[in-house]
């Protein structure tokens, strides 16, 4: 007499086996995973030695600040905080832009929710500086070593004086770009005040 029973064991052995073969074959370095929204977008975790040199430095900038995070790199650009949110299936208001600006002759670096513009006179006057005004691209790369879409809050040549808007506060897990258009990490309002040693100020008005 057959045994229903033994046999589905059987099969489950199997199933579990090709599973952990398979995933035996993908490896920590070629983990992907998609993130659904109108579209799948692949986004793969990197090991530190396959990022990109600009990911890198800012992947070694986390791990001396003691900021356990993992770098993440999407299949598509995110230099827009709209094709960030969906491509990572958050609030746009989630994703904290690295904007840097010039005042007083000097960059300065505005960690902004995407969700709203910066009113430049009104943090002017909360910061106690100067007028504020965007810096070139070539002025953002000489202050960062990373190019505008890509900027991220660590891993420059020198700390920037920064500032964090307050309403990143409001969401549990905020994402920022990782020195590419194409890499981010996750982190906190929180992280990102101590990351940058900037203040917690609102930008709007």
């Amino acid at each position: 007499m057959s045994d229903p029973f033994g046999q589905l064991h059987a099969r489950l052995r199997i199933v579990l086996a090709l599973r952990r073969y398979r995933l035996d074959r993908i490896g920590a370095t070629s983990l992907a995973f998609h993130i659904r929204n109108t579209s799948e977008v692949e986004m793969t975790r990197l090991e530190p030695t396959a990022l990109p040199e600009r990911s890198r430095l800012v992947a070694d900038a986390l791990a001396a600040a003691g900021v356990a995070a993992t770098i993440r790199q999407l299949a598509d650009s995110t230099r827009t905080a709209a094709a960030a949110a969906a491509a990572l299936d958050c609030e746009v208001g989630a994703i904290a832009n690295s904007l840097v600006f010039v005042s007083d002759d000097e960059p300065v670096l505005v960690m902004t929710s995407g969700a709203h513009r910066v009113d430049t006179e009104a943090l002017a006057r909360r910061w106690g500086r100067g007028s504020l005004r965007r810096a070139t691209p070539e002025q953002v790369r000489a202050a960062t070593g990373q190019a505008i879409g890509g900027v991220a809050p660590v891993g420059h040549p020198h700390p920037l004086p920064a500032v964090v808007d307050e309403a990143l506060a409001g969401y549990p897990v905020v994402w920022a770009a990782a020195g590419t258009p194409h890499t981010v990490f996750a982190t906190t309002a929180t992280d990102l005040v101590r990351l940058t040693g900037g203040r917690l100020l609102p930008v709007t008005a």
